[in-house]
């Protein structure tokens, strides 16, 4: 920023006096090959003159000028608003030139709106402070004049020196509330716009947003299937991308995809010939990303070759593809995701102990849908909002269909094995079946059933019971369900919708205690509307409707 007083001075006596902007490019420790000189409109005149000054002692510098919108340079709105449109229009390319904010010049306003800027990445920068050269200080401090230029020059004294600083943001708590905004807008993004309740979700959000502004390290998401580590992945990318961190595409890779003899070839690239049908050179997964981000999904199945590779790769940006004499180059960030256990899959030899130790520097495992309970109610009406998109009409949940759902969707028995998974494909059946987009409790209670279903069968595979067995308790029309075991002939006097519904209330006795402890999970939503309830009576009238007793429920 143009200094409308330091750097004034006219004639020859100008090169006796220390003017930051061309002291700055004066120094044989620190060549600048661009200067993007920020000035007010009204001083246009003095910055022509610095540029022609900093030209005549830095030929090698060029001089941009950049003329901003400010009235009053002391009014840090104004300031701020100005620099922040400044910095989001310019093209940085951090990955080819180093930049340095000069905080020296401007008015003070100017120097905590540049600081508050690089602070946050918007200015993809370090800072860089000039100063004159105390009287007690040597002649080579912090730089100085030489002898690398001819003609008029500021001298040792009047070069001053500079150094590279960090500043403590918490001098500057007045514009705290803007990176507030900042950061919320970061923590949404990674949220997908979710206003998720969970804390211990909502401190995981915090940590990675700081680390994925501020790092380049690798980033190792775990978490079950369906927690959603690729959605955060693309997230984490976007938001690198937003703040400049990155310039490159992102390039997803399923590991468990390109297992084999096609996986070195795949990741890392091939030269022509390098095998059989080889016709044409490959570049490799690996070089794609280069200026960007790189995401190994399920990178726990990767064969120790490729992870020997991998690990080179990481540590020195460089690589043999197959069959190549040279090695080729690739910058990016590696994001990774597993649902494996790596430790367990090192100790059985699997997995490269070296390799672990270098993805494990930021890991981030993600709970499950069960251990988000707080989060169910915003997730649903996110997938409502996604379905609705998907099926191109607007959906929505009838109120006591929504309690229902979520009635249903935060009990303790809810499992929720495929996580966010079950979450959109509950969601997507019941918008398709709902008419007019309205989802009704009758769409929620078929849902249920079919939930509870599969369900049982995991449950029962996993237990090492049979799985066709498990399936059994509630089945199509058709199949040997637990509603034909009840009824027997009867079952064909019922309508669908009769059907599906006795067929989830049977499920729910089955896995019940008892008559109450059924009842209490029937109804969990309308008796805490009641002053008295006895949910014990209500479903005994329920199997009445249809000739059953408790005693008569299949087992």
């Amino acid at each position: 920023m143009l200094g409308t007083t330091l750097d004034t001075g006219k004639g020859p006596s100008r090169w006796e006096r220390w003017r930051p902007t061309v002291a700055l490019c004066a120094h044989d420790d620190l060549v600048v090959a661009r200067l993007e000189l920020l000035h007010p409109p009204a001083w246009t005149a003095l910055a022509e003159q610095v540029a022609a000054d900093v030209r005549q002692v830095a030929p090698e510098t060029e001089v941009r000028l950049h003329a901003l919108p400010l009235d009053d340079p002391w009014d840090l709105e104004q300031v701020y608003g100005a620099l922040h449109d400044f910095a989001r229009a310019y093209p940085f390319a951090p990955e080819r030139e180093d930049y340095l904010v000069h905080i020296t010049t401007g008015t003070h306003i100017a120097q905590i709106c540049m600081f508050l800027l690089a602070e946050s990445r918007h200015l993809p920068a370090r800072l860089v402070q000039t100063s004159p050269r105390r009287p007690d200080a040597p002649t080579s401090s912090g730089g100085g004049g030489g002898g690398r230029r001819a003609g008029p020059r500021p001298s040792a004294d009047t070069a001053g020196a500079w150094q590279i600083i960090d500043l403590d943001l918490a001098r500057y708590d007045r514009l705290a509330a803007r990176f507030a905004r900042e950061r919320a807008d970061a923590t949404a993004l990674l949220k997908a716009g979710i206003a998720t309740r969970s804390p211990a979700f909502n401190r995981l959000i915090d940590e990675l947003e700081q680390v994925a502004v501020a790092s380049r390290d690798p980033i190792l998401l775990l978490g079950a299937t369906g927690v959603g580590k690729s959605a955060l992945a693309r997230r984490v990318y976007e938001l690198k991308r937003v703040r400049r961190r990155l310039s490159g595409p992102l390039v997803e890779v399923n590991c468990a995809t390109i297992r084999g003899d096609g996986a070195m070839s795949a990741l890392f690239g091939h030269v022509r010939g390098a095998f059989t049908g080889a016709a044409t050179a490959r570049a490799g997964l690996l070089k794609q990303a280069d200026g960007g981000a790189l995401f190994l999904d399920e990178i726990g199945e990767l064969g120790l070759d490729e992870q020997a590779l991998l690990l080179r790769a990481i540590e020195d940006r460089r690589w043999p593809p197959v069959g190549a004499d040279r090695e080729v180059t690739s910058d990016f960030q590696l994001l990774a995701g597993t649902n494996r256990d790596l430790p367990a899959l090192v100790a059985a030899g699997r997995f490269r102990a070296d390799l672990l130790a270098r993805i494990d520097l930021w890991t981030f495992r993600l709970p499950g849908l069960a251990e988000r309970r707080d989060d169910l109610a915003p997730n649903l009406d996110h997938e409502l909002v996604q379905a609705g998109a998907a099926l191109n009409l607007h959906v929505t949940m009838a109120r006591e269909a929504r309690a229902a759902f979520l009635a249903f969707a935060t009990a303790p028995d809810a499992t929720w094995p495929g996580n966010f998974r079950d979450l959109a494909g509950a969601v997507r059946r019941m918008a398709t079946l709902a008419p007019g987009g309205r989802v009704t409790l009758a769409q929620v209670t078929t849902e249920i059933a079919r939930l509870r279903a599969a369900w049982q069968v995991l449950a029962a595979a996993a237990a090492g019971a049979d799985p066709v067995a498990a399936g059994d308790a509630i089945a199509p029309p058709g199949r040997d369900d637990v509603v034909a075991r009840a009824l027997g002939p009867r079952t064909a006097d019922l309508d669908p919708f009769d059907r599906v519904q006795l067929a989830a209330v049977l499920a729910t006795c089955r896995a019940s205690r008892s008559l109450s402890d059924a009842g209490r999970r029937l109804f969990a939503v309308s008796r805490t509307r009641k002053t008295s309830s006895n949910d014990a009576d209500r479903l005994r009238k329920y199997l009445g409707r249809f000739g059953l007793r408790w005693e008569d429920v299949p087992r």
